[in-house]
């Protein structure tokens, strides 16, 4: 078989002593030495933690140190197992992940897609601000808002039930509103700012495409499914495949915000928990260990949907 010239520069690569690899870095310092500081900020703050680790498997004594603790195994995933609320914390976190998962990806692409078709640049842009400003509200912030918004005595949402003549509700406070809050105005503060990776994308679509359907008598739902969609795709499947990676990941700051007496049976969710059992109850090994189950499970998922993703022929992360 004739070896291509690809074929031939990675053998010639393979042959490369360690002197003539070590001459190749040492010509390009300066674009080693632009690479170090991400690689030391990757080895500090990524690798380095992963020594604690090893505190899930012990019954950690700060005096003792993690080393001098003792060794207890698995104890630690057995008790959270075991425990009376691991179906409430694993059903809460799947449920309201999935919920926001399955509303809140296709948002964006659909804003995108609207935006990508208006043809006012002012109007585009205005919509474009209003809808990405939200992002930049902190949660703590945006919990007020709903707290104020959803207020029994005097929020603008029951002032507008009470005017229809219905009765005012504690939604703040009922268990069946507080995932709906939790997801919408989720969405509210996302779709923005995400949508805008899609319409960096759809720039990249000619609009010689467009003006060929278009002489064709394509529509432009037409237009958006043939043309449009198909680009953004492999940018689709990326940010899914990241998404479902982390789908027990759920942020703890605005479920503990938004979490009360009253509405705790669907708002504890594992990071709360984690959170709860570990700063709060100085249970570091106990909770180090639930952290942990939750990152192997959002690491398998990540492996599967990723694989999943290549074998119907999309692009995966690696």
């Amino acid at each position: 078989m004739k070896k291509t010239p690809q074929d031939t520069a990675v053998i010639g690569a393979k042959q490369l002593s360690f002197k003539d690899k070590a001459e190749n870095v040492l010509k390009c310092w300066q674009l080693y030495a632009f690479l170090l500081p991400a690689l030391v900020i990757l080895i500090l703050f990524s690798y380095v933690p992963m020594y604690g680790v090893q505190l899930a498997f012990r019954d950690y004594n700060p005096i003792m140190g993690i080393t001098g603790s003792p060794w207890v195994g698995f104890d630690h995933f057995t008790r959270f197992f075991n425990s009376y609320q691991f179906k409430q914390l694993i059903g809460n976190t799947l449920i309201l992940s999935l919920y926001s998962l399955i509303v809140g990806f296709p948002i964006p692409i659909i804003l995108a897609l609207a935006l990508n078709q208006v043809k006012n640049s002012k109007f585009k842009k205005l919509v474009q601000t209003v809808t990405y400003a939200p992002h930049f509200i902190s949660v703590v912030v945006l919990v007020g808002m709903l707290g104020i918004f959803f207020s029994v005595n005097g929020g603008l949402v029951n002032e507008v039930i009470k005017l229809f003549g219905g009765e005012p509700k504690l939604f703040m406070g009922e268990v069946k509103y507080f995932r709906h809050m939790y997801v919408w105005s989720g969405i509210w503060q996302s779709m923005g700012w995400s949508a805008v990776i899609y319409l960096a994308a759809l720039s990249g679509v000619s609009p010689e495409l467009h003006e060929a359907a278009t002489v064709d008598g394509a529509t432009k739902l037409q237009r958006i499914w043939n043309i449009d969609l198909p680009t953004i795709l492999p940018t689709i499947v990326t940010l899914l495949i990241l998404n479902c990676g982390s789908v027990m990941s759920m942020g703890f700051e605005k479920a503990f915000l938004m979490q009360n007496p009253l509405n705790m049976e669907n708002s504890e969710i594992i990071a709360t928990y984690v959170y709860k059992m570990g700063l709060i109850n100085a249970e570091y090994g106990f909770s180090t260990a639930v952290g942990l189950f939750n990152s192997v499970i959002n690491c398998i998922l990540l492996v599967t949907v990723n694989k999943v993703s290549k074998k119907i022929g999309q692009d995966g992360l690696w």
